[in-house]
């Protein structure tokens, strides 16, 4: 054997060796202690070398790697690597919640945004100090805001507008030589006891990248197919446009030889053409309004068509908030009613991108849900209303809210949010638009993990469950949105649990669910029986009511991809292994169907939306900054938030993005309900949670459970 060869055979050797240290690393990490025995015992017999694992050793490496990064950018008071690593290190649960976390936090933000300062003391480099003071300025207004209440740190809130804080005696604490080691100290202990290395094994580790970069291959494929579609779309068009040009030419070409040989072109004639000429770049309306007999009339709008358009989006004026959150709480149901409107359309009414975010940042900065307020009556508390119409409106605002990536982040920070929305959605009657709002409020919050363990404590699985029990008394979309809702709470491993004190209920309601005539929540309930189905006394219960027969009784020799759900389904009921893997995106959609079945209508004379906006509470400043601030930091994809991948929800509802987007239109009716009693529109509800339901994708399911957000 040549040396190439030995050190190919070592390879092979040290490779082997490595594969059978993770097989035994997982091995007793699920505690098979006898089946490790006889591993190590058979791979002696065999001479087998076995490796010890290096995953503790490496995990422990990165750990300090990222503690040594986090204090060397503190030392070197480099702000923007030290937050980026706290951003992506510290999980969202300590810096978002833990008292010490957030006091820590804020004392970093001082300390960077001071360090221009105490480095060169004799000449200070203003430039430097202005632009940390800039971003102190916007930690103070997202999260530093929640801590503006505190004592310890309210004269800190001041600093940005000292000329001079070495001079000044409310800071001179600050500027002592004790200050940061003490901070450096409090820094390393919380990094020591936060950034504990996880004692996953090596294998699972493994396992879980690899599926992850599959799915990852899976969304960049749906993507491509979604371009191609539209690509495949737009082509078709400017092949009917081409068409339809060769076609008007060839009459304008006989209309020239007709005019050589002295025959006269009626004005008709031509207005004829021209309607031709523009209908498919032009609303009718226009193209029949329009005297075409002017001359160069036609020759201007043609050019017009292929000109550059401006994109320049206007800001929509400041308002003024305090007055408002005033007349929210103190005004007539009237007032409060029509302020609700005009607030809730200003959101869905702007364009997608900077005009929205703008609306949106000035919502959260101003607190307009009064998540910071230490009053008695807020404006969340119109949820409690008296007047229908009132809690119908402010229903539609959360809505709206939650809508998007940055509304749901705020939304979740308000502790009382979740207990009045679970309570309208049990004391409203079952065809309550207020009802119906709270409900894909809740669906579209699930997103996020914190507001998940909330609801499952609060029992809302119970809730769902009982009323899927009554699927014939529900609309499609309320049917949709709550079947989508407990698959997601059903991931949870609390969530299974809960699932499991009832069993046999909530199987008997989910294998009743899949012969309903709406088949757009078939993913949702396979889902949710797959989840829960690894549950062994669930799986003892499914086969006791014989769950595999029903499913089977269920496929369908022309729905393959259902076919294959149910399989995947019948392997975890008899084996009950299942591994579930859940990314994360931030997408936003703004469905259009928010602002349908207005029951308020302005009296005449009546001041309504943007114009009561702007004529009774505008703001100080004209215009909002074009620069967008986040209010909240959002977490980076990871199993926070499960993954959001918008789908145009319905056929019926608009959006900027998503799988086969459709074009946008009204949705001016209730959904269809079995029994017929609303209108009912065959394609309503197509995708209809699409854009909102958590995107899960599990491994089974891959092509199956359509992105939902």
């Amino acid at each position: 054997m040549n040396s190439r060869e030995a050190a190919k055979m070592g390879d092979i050797l040290a490779t082997e060796a490595d594969l059978l240290g993770m097989i035994k690393e997982y091995l007793k990490f699920e505690e098979f202690e006898e089946t490790v025995h006889s591993f190590d015992k058979e791979c002696q017999s065999k001479g087998k070398l076995v490796s010890k694992p290096r995953g503790s050793a490496l995990r422990d490496s990165k750990t300090r790697v990222i503690q040594k990064d986090l204090l060397s950018s503190f030392d070197d008071g480099d702000h923007k690597v030290f937050f980026e690593l706290w951003t992506e290190n510290i999980p969202s649960e300590v810096k978002d919640t833990d008292a010490e976390a957030l006091s820590l936090e804020f004392y970093l933000h001082i300390h960077f945004t001071i360090y221009p300062l105490r480095r060169h003391p004799g000449r200070h480099d203003r430039a430097e100090f202005e632009e940390r003071i800039s971003y102190f300025k916007q930690y103070l207004e997202t999260r530093g805001a929640a801590l503006s209440q505190t004592t310890e740190f309210l004269s800190y809130y001041a600093l940005p507008f000292v000329p001079n804080p070495t001079a000044h005696p409310s800071f001179k604490n600050l500027f002592q030589d004790s200050w940061i080691p003490e901070l450096r100290d409090k820094l390393e202990q919380f990094l020591s006891v936060t950034l504990k290395p996880s004692n996953t094994p090596r294998l699972m580790t493994l396992y879980v990248s690899f599926y992850y970069a599959m799915q990852q291959l899976q969304l960049q494929l749906v993507e491509s197919d979604r371009r191609i579609t539209s690509y495949v779309r737009k082509f078709s068009k400017m092949q009917a446009d081409y068409q339809n040009l060769i076609g008007i030419t060839a009459e304008l070409v006989d209309s020239l030889e007709a005019t050589v040989s002295g025959k006269m072109i009626s004005p008709e004639y031509l207005q004829s053409v021209y309607v031709r000429l523009f209908s498919s770049q032009t609303r009718q309306s226009v193209v029949q309004s329009t005297d075409f007999t002017r001359p160069g009339t036609a020759s201007s709008m043609l050019r017009f068509s292929i000109a550059p358009q401006p994109k320049d989006v206007p800001m929509l004026p400041s308002l003024d908030y305090e007055k408002l959150k005033k007349d929210l709480a103190d005004g007539a149901d009237r007032l409060k009613s029509l302020l609700l409107q005009a607030l809730r359309w200003r959101l869905t009414r702007s364009l997608p991108g900077e005009q929205r975010d703008t609306v949106l940042q000035a919502y959260i900065s101003n607190d307009l849900l009064e998540r910071y307020s230490t009053k008695q009556k807020i404006v969340l508390h119109l949820l409690r209303s008296t007047n229908e119409i009132v809690r119908q409106y402010m229903a539609r605002l959360i809505n709206a809210f939650a809508s998007l990536a940055e509304g749901r982040a705020y939304l979740s920070q308000i502790p009382i949010l979740l207990k009045l929305l679970t309570e309208v959605l049990r004391k409203e009657d079952k065809e309550s638009l207020t009802r119906e709002n709270v409900l894909v409020a809740l669906q579209k919050l699930s997103l996020r993990r914190s507001q998940q363990t909330a609801m499952i404590a609060d029992d809302l699985i119970g809730w769902l469950v009982d009323e899927l029990q009554d699927s014939d008394c529900l609309s499609d979309n309320t049917l949709e949105y709550s079947a989508a809702l407990l698959m997601n709470l059903c991931l949870r491993t609390k969530g299974k649990r809960k699932c499991a004190e009832n069993g046999k209920h909530v199987l008997k309601v989910l294998t009743d669910l899949l012969g309903h005539e709406n088949h757009e929540i078939r993913p949702y309930v396979n889902g949710a029986l797959y989840s829960i189905l690894c549950i062994p006394s669930v799986r003892q219960e499914a086969k006791e009511m014989s769950v595999e027969e029903i499913l089977r009784c269920y496929s369908r020799e022309e729905n393959p991809d259902l076919n294959r759900q149910f399989e995947f389904i019948i392997k975890q009921l008899n084996s009950g292994y299942s591994f579930v893997i859940i990314i994360s995106c931030q997408e936003d959609l703004m469905e259009t169907d928010l602002d349908k079945e207005e029951v308020l209508q302005p009296q005449h004379r009546e001041l309504s939306g943007e114009s009561l906006l702007t004529t009774e509470y505008l703001g100080i400043m004209t215009n909002m900054a074009k620069v967008k601030r986040k209010s909240t930091p959002l977490p980076q994809p990871s199993v926070d938030e499960p993954l959001q991948r918008p789908v145009t929800p319905s056929s019926h509802r608009n959006t900027s993005s998503g799988e086969g987007s459709l074009p946008p239109s009204r949705y001016n009716s209730r959904p269809p309900t079995r029994s017929g009693s609303r209108p009912s529109t065959a394609d309503s509800l197509r995708h209809s949670i699409g854009g909102w339901l958590s995107v899960t994708f599990l491994v089974f399911f891959r092509n199956d459970l359509r992105a939902k957000y």
